[in-house]
C-alpha cells in the first residue's frame, strides 16, 4: 500500500513538472511574438511576419505608399496637355489601420491557440484599401473649361446701298466635362503597377444659330409696303421715324418669332418720343409715342405680303385714316402688341426707312419664295350710321358754351383677305380678319352754368 502510493505521488510529480514544463515552453515561444507579426500574415503583397508595428509601416508604406504618390493624370487637348500628380488628390491607403490590424491578429485568443498559429502558420492577407480626393480633380476641369470654354458668335447681316454685307459667324467649343470626369475617375485606382492615367479630352465645336451659310440666302426682296404721313405735325412724325428706325435691321431665323412691342420698347421721353394724338377707345387723346401705330400698320401690311402670318393683331376702335378698313394694325405699350413668326423656312431680314415723311418696309429673304405673290384686300360688309346727337348739360360750362365731348363715329364690319397671285392669277382668296369698328352718336355738352 505504501509503495503504491508512493508511486503514484512520483507520476503526479512527473506529469506536474512536464506540463509545467510544456506551459514554459509554449509562455516562451509565444511571448517573443507579443511585439512582432505573427508568421504568415501579408498586407496586400507585403509579407510582414516577424516585423514590429514600426517595421510593418515602414514596408508597406514603402511598397504602397511611396509608390502611388508617383503617379499622375494627364489629359490631352488640342492645345496643351494638364497634368495632375496623385499628391494633389491625396492618394493614400489605410496603412495605419489595416498594419494595426495584421499586427493585432490572433494576439487576443488563448495561449495555445496563439502557440499553434506561431508553429503551425495559417497563411493571412489582409486587403489595404484605397482612398482618394476627387475635389482638385474638379477644380482642375473647371480650369479647363474657364479655358476650352467659348460661346460661338453669330454672323450678321446689314444692308448698305443694294447690297447685304454679312460678317462670319465663329464657331464656339465646349468641354465634355461630365464625360472626362467621369472617365478619369474609373480609372483612378490603387493598383500601383498600373501605368500613369492618359485620357484624351473630347472638346465638342459649338455652331452658331445665325451662320454666314444660312445668311447668305437672304438674296432678294419678298415685299414692300409704304405709308405717307405728311399732314402729321412735329409730334408725330417724330414718333414715326424714331419707331420706324428702331425696326431696321432686325434679322429673324425660321422659327423666331417679332415682337413690336418688345423691338421698338417703351415710348419714353427719354428716348426722344413726343406727345401727339392717340386713339384711346372712340376718342383722340394725346400721348407719348401718338401715331407710331401707322408704323405697326405698315409693318403688318409688309408682313403680310412676304406670306407671315400674324400672331397677335388688334385693329383700332376706330377707322384709321391712313389705310384701308381691316389693314390697320394697333399697339399699345404693356397692352396691345403686333407679333409674328418667321414659317419661311429662311432667315428674313427687314429694312425700314424714313424719306420725305414716307415711311417704307422691305422684307427680304430668298429668291426661292418669290414664285408668288400676295395682297390684301377687304370687303366692308356692314355699314352702320351713327344715331341722333346726344346733347348733355353741363354746370361747369357757362350758358352759351358747347363742347363736342364725343365726334359721330360710323360703324363697320369689314372682313380682310389674303391674295395669292401665281403667274397673275388669284389662286388663293383667305379671310384673315373679321373686324368690327364701333359706331358712335355725337355726343355735345351744353353749359347750364350762369355768369
Amino acid at each position: 500500500m505504501k509503495k503504491n502510493t508512493i508511486a503514484k505521488i512520483v507520476l503526479l510529480l512527473i506529469v506536474v513538472l512536464g506540463a509545467s514544463g510544456f506551459y514554459g515552453y509554449i509562455y516562451i515561444n509565444t511571448r517573443k511574438w507579443t511585439s512582432l507579426v505573427y508568421p504568415g500574415v501579408k498586407v496586400g503583397d507585403v509579407d510582414i511576419s516577424g516585423k514590429t508595428l514600426v517595421q510593418a509601416k515602414e514596408m508597406v508604406n514603402k511598397e504602397y505608399s511611396s509608390a502611388i504618390l508617383k503617379k499622375n493624370i494627364y489629359i490631352k487637348t488640342p492645345q496643351k496637355t494638364y497634368s495632375l500628380n496623385y499628391t494633389k488628390i491625396n492618394a493614400r491607403y489605410n496603412v495605419d489601420a489595416i498594419v494595426q490590424e495584421a499586427f493585432n491578429y490572433g494576439k487576443n485568443i488563448k495561449m495555445y491557440e496563439r502557440y499553434k498559429l506561431i508553429k503551425k502558420p495559417v497563411s493571412k492577407e489582409l486587403n489595404i484599401k484605397f482612398t482618394y480626393n476627387p475635389k482638385p480633380l474638379n477644380e482642375l476641369i473647371s480650369i479647363m473649361k474657364k479655358e476650352i470654354n467659348n460661346d460661338p458668335k453669330n454672323g450678321s447681316i446689314t444692308k448698305v446701298g443694294g447690297n447685304f454685307i454679312i460678317t462670319s459667324d465663329i464657331k464656339g467649343s465646349k468641354l465634355m466635362d461630365e464625360k472626362l470626369e467621369k472617365e478619369i475617375l474609373g480609372k483612378i485606382s490603387g493598383d500601383i503597377k498600373a501605368p500613369d492615367i492618359t485620357v484624351k479630352a473630347e472638346i465638342q465645336t459649338v455652331e452658331a444659330s445665325i451662320t454666314k451659310e444660312k445668311l447668305q440666302t437672304v438674296n432678294t426682296k419678298l415685299s414692300s409696303f409704304s405709308s405717307n404721313f405728311a399732314s402729321s405735325a412735329y409730334g408725330r412724325s417724330t414718333n414715326i421715324t424714331l419707331a420706324t428706325n428702331s425696326i431696321n435691321g432686325s434679322l429673324l431665323m425660321p422659327g423666331q418669332s417679332f415682337s413690336f412691342n418688345g423691338t421698338v420698347g417703351k415710348r419714353t421721353a427719354a428716348k426722344g418720343y413726343k406727345p401727339a394724338p392717340v386713339d384711346i377707345g372712340t376718342k383722340v387723346s394725346t400721348d407719348y409715342g401718338g401715331g407710331i401705330c401707322q408704323v405697326s400698320t405698315a409693318l403688318y401690311n409688309a408682313i403680310i405680303r412676304s406670306n407671315i402670318k400674324s400672331t397677335e393683331r388688334n385693329h383700332h376702335s376706330i377707322p384709321s385714316t391712313y389705310i384701308p378698313l381691316g389693314m390697320d394694325a394697333t399697339v399699345d405699350w404693356g397692352t396691345l402688341d403686333y407679333e409674328f413668326t418667321n414659317t419661311l423656312g429662311y432667315p428674313v431680314y427687314i429694312e425700314s426707312t424714313v424719306s420725305n415723311k414716307i415711311l417704307t418696309f422691305n422684307i427680304y429673304s430668298n429668291s426661292s419664295l418669290n414664285n408668288k405673290s400676295y395682297n390684301m384686300v377687304n370687303e366692308v360688309y356692314e355699314t352702320v350710321q351713327p344715331g341722333p346727337t346726344k346733347y348733355i348739360d353741363d354746370p361747369t360750362l357757362l350758358v352759351g358754351e358747347m363742347v363736342q365731348d364725343q365726334f359721330p363715329l360710323v360703324g363697320y364690319k369689314v372682313k380682310t383677305f389674303k391674295d395669292t397671285i401665281q403667274n397673275g392669277n388669284v389662286i388663293s382668296h383667305q379671310l384673315i380678319s373679321n373686324d368690327a369698328y364701333k359706331v358712335k352718336a355725337e355726343v355735345i355738352r351744353l353749359g347750364t352754368k350762369k355768369k
